[in-house]
């Protein structure tokens, strides 16, 4: 029998309640990412007064969880792939729960920032592991929407953290929100129990020699060509993404003089349309095509973030959150699937990591702080429309680089 037909073969054995559950394992995971990442923006203020912290003090402290964020990424990844999806993919969850909640009693600012930085090391391990898992275990028409299940983890978690924030905070403090923090990723724990490894994982492991897996991002002139164009679209993925949604609530509350009740609306609007995105790109790239896909949103989102930031109306702009979300995080939804498909299984999980983790770890620093050193020349609300500009060369990247995988197996 021929190789892919084998490959095709043992992903089908895999029942559907299996694979129901790696979705749910991973979701969560991803899950306690956005949380995370939420959680820490809303209760700074309190640390800051708790431990009477400077700017510089208090921005170390994201730093510090971004470092770690970017290491964990690289670390994990290369673990996922020596020693099991599952095992490590717990120990990473199990490092950020320990974190966070350890974090909740953090007599001083140093020993935050160092707490700060484990949970960012365990929170950047999970997504390419929990993708990994994933993508290996569902047939390549549905693998894109798959992903798409997992991608909008994130998306849930930073909705959660505002409502544990408002619950939480008034009674029992940042700490309190710390405790509950956890929660999500003892779930992620729990549901490992009720899930294995992947067979096509397995299979590799008992015959593949063992190579350092980043080598199968660069041993060839096409896959390295790819690995380019990959981490080009998520870097600009991720620079879109932070630079407007850190900015964001700033730019609307000089602006258009939103409150913080109509900057959480507005919030929340755009969060629906990032989830309502994700799904309907995950359903598109496995129906029309990976590559026609990105190049499509790309382009889309070049045109639409000039237009939305040109707009003045304040109702317009509230409602307009739905669309800017769908196209600025939408592609999300295709990720999981295309950073699987073009390395082999003895380095799925540490292309996923250090792909994506790169391009979160650059895209993610640069766009904020690209943002902040225009909006000194200009405005805000134009520097944030300015974004727009790198979304092209992604397309045009995606095209030049990425060769299409719709409907492929797995590479061996």
């Amino acid at each position: 029998m021929p190789e892919a037909a084998i490959e095709s073969t043992t992903v089908f054995q895999v029942t559907p309640a299996e694979q129901r559950r790696n979705v749910w394992a991973a979701g969560l995971g991803y899950l306690a990412d956005g949380l995370d990442q939420l959680i820490i923006s809303y209760t700074m203020p309190a640390i800051v007064a708790t431990f009477a912290l400077t700017t510089i003090q208090a921005g170390s402290i994201a730093t510090a969880t971004m470092i770690g964020t970017w290491l964990g990424a690289y670390l994990f990844g290369f673990l996922a792939d020596y020693f099991g999806r599952v095992k490590t993919f717990t120990y990473s969850i199990l490092l950020y729960a320990l974190a966070t909640g350890i974090s909740a009693f953090s007599p001083s600012y140093d020993f935050l920032m160092i707490l700060r930085f484990f949970v960012g090391v365990g929170i950047g391990g999970e997504f390419g592991i929990g993708m990994a898992l994933v993508t290996e275990t569902w047939p390549s028409k549905w693998r894109a929407r798959a992903g798409s299940y997992v991608a909008v983890g994130f998306s849930i978690g930073t909705l959660l953290a505002s409502v544990v924030t408002l619950l939480v905070m008034p009674i029992w403090g940042w700490r309190g929100v710390m405790v509950v923090g956890v929660i999500p990723a003892a779930l992620a724990v729990w549901s490992r129990f009720k899930i294995k490894e992947p067979a096509l994982f397995e299979r590799n492991r008992q015959r593949e020699k063992r190579t350092f897996p980043l080598v199968y991002l660069f041993n060839t002139t096409t896959r390295t060509k790819t690995t380019i164009g990959l981490w080009f679209m998520t870097a600009v993925q991720n620079f879109g993404y932070y630079g407007i949604m850190i900015w964001m609530p700033t730019a609307l509350a000089k602006y258009h003089h939103y409150s913080l009740a109509h900057t959480t609306e507005w919030e929340l609007f755009t969060t629906a349309g990032m989830i309502g995105g994700i799904l309907l790109f995950g359903v598109l790239c496995d129906k029309i095509g990976r590559k026609p896909m990105y190049i499509t949103l790309f382009l889309a989102t070049a045109v639409i973030i000039p237009l939305y930031f040109s707009i003045s109306n304040p109702s317009v702009v509230l409602f307009g959150g739905i669309v800017l979300g769908a196209v600025v995080n939408g592609g999300m939804g295709g990720y999981g699937a295309i950073l699987s498909e073009h390395y082999p299984t003895a380095a799925r999980s540490t292309a996923e990591n250090f792909i994506f983790g790169t391009g979160r770890g650059i895209g993610g620093g640069l766009g904020p702080l690209l943002i902040g050193l225009l909006a000194v020349h200009m405005s805000l609300y134009a520097a944030l429309g300015l974004l727009f500009i790198v979304y092209p060369f992604a397309a045009l990247f995606t095209w030049l680089l990425v060769p299409e995988t719709k409907g492929k197996e797995l590479p061996v």
